[in-house]
């Protein structure tokens, strides 16, 4: 897949937290559709060799850790910390050949020490500038796609997970974005 933007196009980056769920095929059926590339923040403890990762990097995807089960870092030891991130980090490589130079925090909690076991494993920590809010928007497409758009800049990068109403409204999301002259591009 190439990305879908041109030289000084406008651009923004799709990321998805929570998977790899049993909807990722689905997701990546809409994705291969649009041509629209994405960063995958997986917990480890979700993934196992038969969820499709090998179709996410065919696909021009890139896969980051999400840490193994989603405990919230502020609430851990650095060495907790250490452990959690490192053995997230080399299940995704173990399972997929593929280096993993992305991390994101759950709940996008983070401290001084979470930074220092980031650097320590050499992945730079990736937040959001825009949250979809798609958690608690299970009955409601429209106003997670109003969320996204209505605060649409350059570069920005857009928090998504891999839930069932977030499916149902990606293309229209995605439709959105295009209409608004954005393509996207990859962390």
């Amino acid at each position: 897949m190439t990305k879908s933007e041109s030289p000084g196009e406008k651009s923004v980056v799709l990321t998805f937290d929570d998977g790899p769920s049993r909807l990722l095929p689905k997701f990546l059926d809409v994705l291969k559709k649009e041509n629209v590339p994405a960063v995958f923040f997986w917990q480890t403890r979700l993934l196992h060799p038969k969820r499709p990762w090998q179709r996410v990097l065919d696909e021009g995807h890139m896969i980051g850790s999400h840490t193994v089960k989603h405990r919230n870092l502020v609430e851990l030891t650095q060495e907790e910390q250490y452990k959690d991130i490192k053995n997230s980090i080399a299940t995704i490589e173990h399972i997929t050949g593929s280096s993993v130079r992305f991390f994101r925090p759950p709940y996008g909690q983070f401290n001084a020490d979470t930074l220092e076991v980031t650097e320590r494993l050499n992945v730079t920590p990736v937040m959001w500038k825009i949250a979809s809010m798609d958690w608690e928007l299970k009955t409601d497409p429209e106003q997670l796609i109003a969320n996204v758009t209505e605060h649409l800049e350059d570069g920005a990068v857009i928090l998504l997970h891999e839930l069932p109403q977030t499916l149902e409204a990606l293309p229209g999301l995605i439709s959105a974005i295009k209409e608004r002259g954005y393509g996207f591009k990859l962390l």
